[in-house]
């Protein structure tokens, strides 16, 4: 066989390229935001507010400070001046409300509030004089009920930023009224917390100029950065924030947390380099996804046509704070219906501000809704997925736009037909195997295809190099692995030649990552970049001997294996290097910017854009025991254009994981006497362990849309959640002839 180990690598867009930075994390090169060194390091852990809500009336320090090591104990009475107004602690990301200010006053909030930090030399001796360390407080009554904050639920007077308006249409009281079918049926989901592997963790390394390089787990450095400068009055040419590697995000890193903001506390107020960790069980002190109370009325004529749709759901928040979540929006965009109308209201309690967890609001809203379409489709007497065919959208139906591309029944084609649909017993209870009951459900998953203003740089070397650079982070969904695809493909170079830059704040800027935007948006940044060099490179290669390439334009070549190739002829080629020599360069650099409306007209900007799952699931549940077992699950994906099918199906398989743990495993109990959440380890919080997760086939559909976004690339991160547990939950009907409307549907509730 000819040796080929040093002929160039044909990959681009489309190309299944494993992880880039896959190497640096298996072999531990890759250093998380707790894994920086810095000379003089002091460690802080943070003691913890308990009660749920009072105030301070004092500390009780003398012991904690006798433990040897101990450098500083901050607390409200010695912390660093911060701003007053509410609008410097808002960061990019920021619901409507008082933002959250650690150490601020002698104000408790919620229980596991961070009220002072103990600074030591050593982790050791700042844990262990943080367990002596005694907070003395003046409780008040507090509610964690989400029953009883219910009943005061209001419509939030403040919209937050990316909240679509809830807009009705025909008359949906008077036509689910005069319905034949009808269905009517309230559902909850119980609060998540974010458990990522990487606990979020802040390093600060304080520089002899005063200045700060903040090491920090977030899921977007430009936006940590301008916080911490309008909160401490900062220069912003003296923070920076860097955060190459984090080890999961899911929406916990997109706001600030608090030990970001003790961390620059205590390195300003000592002049000294700081850590701080939270530990697993203060993982919990943050955010979460909010418990969920949904109702859903839906109604049918004779053959199973939506005649009505009512969808209303109340959501849980903080007292400081306003989270809202998009929830109903998705029932009223996702069927043809002429009448449909929805309410949304927020509840609060005396917890941490609720917040975005994969796929917030659709994860809720569409999961949920999808039990009661279940529910409709049997009351209807038709198989669910000819309910939902029956129903399509072509449009969004809430907005009546048309979308850029929808290829949904695509999707319910290619998922039915490799899970094996077709001659599925309509009745529950009619398939077992011993003492299985098995059943098979589906649903039907939507989410936003999003595209933000992203810049992004590419700098070629003399030497053949090529980076590419941006502000943007990966929190795991491989990033790095897009941006070197997206420039190999728009270059013609080998992927083992380009680098990818990214979670800097100095590096060109760009929004946090998060709501499956990344890809299509610093995707659309790189390739700008690149062909706005490839237009130098081509000018450069003007001054080679003899100018093989003449008067060629762009549209004249093509870029491959690192040469300018003439289209026409194409024994005429002129090599990168060549050119960069040619003209005197020792670098190539272009930078440019993508945003919303690249490449689009008016017309193209006033469309709906999305993306849709079909989801399909198998379950065995247990007669005598309730255990369930979800033992195949297929998810039929039309996500636009992909460009690295290893690492989407990939997000698709996490995101299936999760949505298992939505339906059958994860729920943070409060203890509402103590007002506290009581499950806080890993030990009673339970998530999908590899025993609970079997066979998942993910397909993605053909789906061209030039609309979209310049690569015709929609996002995968969120898609693979929704809608998966409500997948799971019909099938356990399907199984057991039980209507289960609460999530997570656990060993108890089914042998109740």
């Amino acid at each position: 066989m000819p040796d080929t180990r040093h002929e160039p690598i044909r990959a681009g867009i489309g190309t299944p390229l494993s992880r880039v930075d896959g190497v640096a994390k298996v072999t531990g090169e890759a250093r998380y935001a707790a894994e920086r060194p810095a000379a003089g390091l002091l460690h802080g852990v943070a003691v913890l507010a308990p009660i749920a809500r009072g105030r301070i009336i004092g500390f009780d320090e003398t012991a904690a400070r006798a433990v040897p090591g101990v450098v500083e104990i901050l607390t409200h009475e010695n912390r660093p001046g911060t701003a007053w107004r509410d609008r410097n602690f808002s960061d990019e990301t920021a619901p409507p409300g008082h933002p959250f200010r650690a150490l601020d006053d002698a104000t408790i909030h919620f229980a596991g509030q961070p009220v002072a930090v103990v600074v030591a030399t050593t982790f050791e001796a700042a844990r262990f004089a943080a367990s002596l360390l005694r907070v003395r407080c003046e409780e008040e009554p507090h509610e964690m009920d989400f029953n009883t904050a219910r009943v005061e639920a209001y419509d939030p007077p403040k919209k937050r930023s990316g909240h679509q308006a809830i807009k009705a249409r025909g008359d949906a009281a008077e036509a689910w009224e005069a319905a034949p079918f009808k269905v009517d049926a309230e559902f909850h989901l119980a609060t998540e917390h974010h458990n990522p592997m990487e606990m979020h963790a802040t390093t600060v390394i304080h520089g002899q100029d005063g200045s700060l390089t903040v090491h920090d787990k977030t899921q977007g450095a430009p936006n940590v950065q301008s916080y911490l400068c309008s909160v401490f009055g900062l220069s912003s040419d003296k923070v920076r924030v860097v955060s190459e590697y984090v080890g999961g995000g899911f929406g916990s890193g997109l706001r600030p947390q608090w030990q970001v903001q003790v961390a620059v506390m205590a390195a300003l107020k000592l002049e000294r380099s700081v850590r701080v960790v939270m530990t697993r069980q203060q993982m919990f002190t943050h955010v979460h996804r909010p418990e969920a109370w949904q109702r859903v009325r839906l109604a049918t004529d004779d053959v199973g046509q939506l005649r009505a749709i009512r969808n209303e759901a109340v959501t849980a928040t903080s007292r400081f704070e306003d989270n809202q979540e998009n929830v109903v929006n998705w029932g009223l965009m996702a069927y043809a219906c002429p009448n449909a109308d929805g309410d949304y209201k927020v509840a609060q309690r005396d917890t941490y501000t609720s917040g975005d967890m994969r796929a917030p609001g659709a994860a809720t809203g569409m999961t949920l809704f999808e039990m009661a379409m279940d529910e409709m489709a049997e009351t209807a007497g038709l198989d669910p997925l000819a309910f939902r065919l029956l129903n399509y959208s072509k449009v969004d139906a809430m907005s009546g736009l048309p979308y850029t591309s929808k290829a949904l029944r695509e999707a319910y084609r290619a998922g039915a037909e490799a899970f094996g649909w077709e001659g599925r017993p309509f009745a529950p209870r009619s398939m077992k195997d011993g003492h299985d009951l098995v059943g098979q459900g589906m649903a039907t998953g939507m989410w936003e295809a999003g595209f933000q203003k992203t810049s992004a740089r590419a700098r070629l070397t003399s030497d053949g190099r090529l980076e590419v650079a941006s502000a943007t982070a990966d929190i795991g969904t491989g990033t790095y692995t897009t941006m070197v695809l997206v420039a190999a493909d728009a270059l013609g170079m080998d992927p083992a030649r380009i680098t990818a830059k990214l979670g800097d704040s100095n590096l060109p800027k760009a929004p946090v990552e998060g709501g499956s935007t990344a890809a299509a948006s610093v995707g659309a940044a790189v390739d700008l970049a690149c062909r706005a060099l490839a237009k130098q490179l081509l000018k450069a290669a003007r001054k080679v001997e003899g100018d093989p390439l003449g008067r060629a334009g762009l549209d004249d070549v093509e870029l491959r294996d690192g040469c300018i190739v003439l289209k026409e002829d194409r024994s005429k080629s002129v090599g990168f290097t060549q050119a960069m020599q040619a003209a005197g360069l020792d670098e190539v650099v272009a930078e440019e910017t993508a945003g919303p409306s690249l490449g689009g007209s008016v017309s193209q900007m006033r469309t709906s854009r999305a993306t849709h799952s079909a989801v399909f699931a198998e379950v065995r549940v247990d007669e005598e025991l309730g255990v369930v077992r979800v033992t195949r699950v297929v998810n039929a994906v039309a996500a636009g254009r992909i460009i690295n099918p290893k690492t989407a199906r990939s997000q698709i398989l996490g995101g299936v994981v999760m949505g298992i743990g939505m339906a059958l495993h994860e729920e943070t109990f409060a203890d509402l006497r103590l007002g506290r959440w009581m499950n806080h380890n890993l030990a009673e919080y339970h998530v999908p362990a590899h025993a609970d997760v079997a066979d998942i086939e993910v397909i993605f559909v053909d789906e061209v849309d030039p609309v979209v976004t310049p690569l015709g690339v929609k996002g995968l991160g969120e898609i693979g959640i929704v809608s998966t547990a409500a997948a799971v939950a019909n099938a356990i009907w399907h199984a057991t002839g039980q209507r289960h409307r609460s999530l997570p549907i656990t060993i108890d509730k089914l042998i109740a």
